[in-house]
C-alpha cells in the first residue's frame, strides 16, 4: 500500500445492514442508518487515498420487494444525506452522479438528486450512486435507446460496437471499475454493474457493511494489487 497507487475506480456493494441490525436486536432501519455512516467514512477515506471514482450500490431494482417501512426508511435516509450534501457541496467538492431509473422516486428525492448532479458537475472526485439500479435493466435500456437511434436514422445496426453501446450506459465517459468489493460474506454479484465489471477484480469480505472500516478497504486494495490482471491474455 505504501508504494502502490489505489485503483482509479472502486465499486462497493453495500451489503449486510439488515443482518447487522438483527444481530443487535434492532430494526432493519437502524442497520441502514449505520450503513449510511459507514458510507460517509469510506467515501472520505477514498478521497484521502486519491481514488478518482467511487460507485456504490445504494438501492437496487429488486429492493422494492422489501417491506414498505424498510423502503420508506431507506428513502428518508437518502433524502437526509442529500440535503446535508447539498449544504456542504462547496466545502466537500465531490461530483455526484446517479445510475438508475430515478422516475420511481418521489418528486422531492428526484429534485434533490438532480440538484446534486447539477451543482457538483465541475468537481473532480466523483461518487456514483446506483439508485433504483439493476445491471440487466441498464443493458436493456441501453439496447432500447440504441434501437431508437437506429430507427431515427442516427446509426445503422451494424455500426454497434462495445464502445458505442458503452455510451448508452449510465456510466458513459468514466472508466470501468478496477476493483469491486462485496462485504457481508455473500458470494454473488447481485445484478451490479454487469456490463462494466467484465474485467473487474472482485474481493468478497466477511464483514457486514456497517462495520466496514478503512482498514478493510486497505486489505481489499492490497488483495487487488496481488492479482495478475491479464484481460484475457497471458
Amino acid at each position: 500500500m505504501d508504494n502502490a497507487a489505489p485503483p482509479q475506480h472502486i465499486a462497493i456493494i453495500m451489503d449486510g445492514n439488515g443482518r447487522w441490525a438483527k444481530k443487535r436486536g434492532l430494526p432493519r432501519t437502524a442497520g441502514h442508518a449505520a450503513g449510511a455512516e459507514s458510507f460517509r467514512r469510506i467515501a472520505n477515506y477514498c478521497r484521502t487515498l486519491g481514488v478518482r471514482y467511487l460507485t456504490v450500490y445504494a438501492f437496487s431494482t429488486e429492493n422494492w420487494k422489501r417491506s414498505a417501512d424498510e423502503v420508506a426508511g431507506i428513502m428518508r435516509l437518502l433524502g437526509r444525506y442529500l440535503r446535508e450534501a447539498l449544504a456542504d457541496m462547496e466545502k466537500n467538492r465531490v461530483c455526484f452522479r446517479f445510475f438508475g431509473d430515478l422516475t420511481k422516486l418521489s418528486p422531492e428525492l428526484q429534485k434533490l438528486c438532480h440538484d446534486a448532479e447539477s451543482l457538483s458537475a465541475d468537481y473532480d472526485v466523483q461518487v456514483n450512486f446506483c439508485l433504483n439500479y439493476g445491471g440487466r435493466d441498464e443493458i436493456v435500456r441501453a439496447a432500447s435507446n440504441f434501437a431508437a437511434d437506429v430507427a431515427a436514422g442516427k446509426y445503422r445496426p451494424e455500426e454497434l460496437t462495445e464502445e458505442l453501446l458503452s455510451q448508452y450506459m449510465y456510466s458513459r465517459d468514466i472508466p470501468d471499475p478496477e476493483l469491486i468489493i462485496r462485504p457481508s460474506g455473500e458470494l454473488r454479484t447481485s445484478n451490479f454493474l454487469l456490463w462494466q465489471s467484465a474485467y473487474s477484480e472482485y474481493v468478497f469480505m466477511n464483514v457486514l457493511w456497517p462495520d466496514f472500516s478503512p482498514q478493510d478497504l486497505d486489505q481489499a486494495i492490497e488483495e487487488y494489487h496481488r492479482r495478475n490482471r491479464r484481460f484475457g491474455g497471458t
